[in-house]
């Protein structure tokens, strides 16, 4: 596969740092991506090293490698996204799966199968997490979402992959400012509770990290003005009132309105810096148990915040009654 030379993405192609269970480790198989779903082959391009790549601030380019991993690795037919939502990294969103059922095993095996039940906050167009959790863990879903075209797209995804649909319900929330209440009902608890908040404050900070995602891509001339996301993105997907400390914080708050609804409630956390504000919350609603899990894909570091209302006992228990 050859085409135009074009700058070497750093770390584009490469998975270090990846959990062990990961699909993704090593550069991509394009040739095995490409047989998978022809339609990538018109974006593969030759690096100026003589690697087959792909153009990672291609936002078409990126869409088009997504629909084939997730073909290829999960056997996930006619993927899709609306234009201009968030088409999210593969491996990155894979491997926060893979350490939280690391975190539900407790040290014991992984659990399997659809009695294990998640929550995805903020499901998206994409509905990226249920899939991907069902199909390497057979584990059942409710996605819920406050963007009525985000959950139109996620259940066409649903619509074309029919033996997904019984394991992956999905529910519109109604109010912006509310994360469980409202859409979830008072009867049900889940194993685990997922969530990739919005990250930015505003419309300019996003701006401000897309023109550094542009810099690392070695696109500056091209960022100049108003850049492309190379990975998309919709208001309510990539920023709120107090970003992603705001958003989490609530997230906690409401959480210990309701400390039994979840045996683990996760979140991924972008940035760092932000972490002791959201210990501080986590020790004001007095979590039993908190972890933070460090995750790693070439470059880029982010981190899972997790936290527990029940001891280790109490899990231990919640395992043997709900799993058995």
């Amino acid at each position: 596969m050859t085409g135009r030379n074009v700058k070497e993405p750093r770390a584009a192609m490469t998975s270090e740092g990846l959990h062990p269970r990961s699909r993704h480790h090593g550069q991509y198989d394009l040739t095995a991506l490409v047989a998978a779903s022809p339609a990538l082959k018109r974006f593969v391009l030759t690096t100026r090293f003589g690697n087959p790549s792909i153009d990672f601030a291609d936002p078409a380019a990126v869409k088009a490698l997504n629909q084939a991993l997730l073909k290829h690795h999960y056997g996930i037919q006619n993927w899709d996204l609306p234009a201009g939502y968030l088409c999210p990294p593969i491996p990155g969103r894979a491997d926060y799966l893979h350490h939280v059922a690391d975190l539900l095993a407790g040290g014991g095996v992984i659990p399997r199968g659809a009695a294990i039940t998640a929550l995805d906050i903020g499901v998206g167009a994409s509905v990226i997490y249920p899939l991907i959790g069902h199909r390497e863990y057979g584990w059942s879903f409710v996605g819920t979402d406050c963007d009525v075209d985000s959950l139109a797209a996620a259940r066409q995804v649903l619509a074309a992959n029919p033996m997904l649909c019984s394991a992956i319900t999905l529910r519109r929330q109604h109010s912006p400012q509310s994360l469980f209440a409202g859409v979830i009902q008072d009867s049900e608890h889940f194993d685990l509770s997922l969530c990739n908040p919005p990250f930015h404050a505003s419309a300019d900070e996003a701006a401000a990290g897309t023109r550094r995602k542009w810099h690392h891509l070695g696109k500056e001339k091209a960022a100049r003005g108003q850049p492309v996301l190379n990975f998309g993105g919709r208001q309510s997907e990539l920023w709120c009132a107090g970003g992603e400390v705001g958003f989490i914080t609530r997230m906690i708050q409401e959480s210990g309105q309701r400390g039994g609804l979840c045996m683990w409630f996760t979140t991924l956390v972008s940035k760092e810096a932000n972490l002791p504000i959201l210990i501080r919350a986590l020790q004001a609603v007095h979590v039993r148990e908190r972890r933070v899990i460090e995750l790693s894909h070439g470059q880029k570091r982010s981190r899972i915040l997790a936290w527990s209302f029940l001891d280790e006992r109490q899990r231990r228990t919640w395992r043997d009654v709900r799993w058995r």
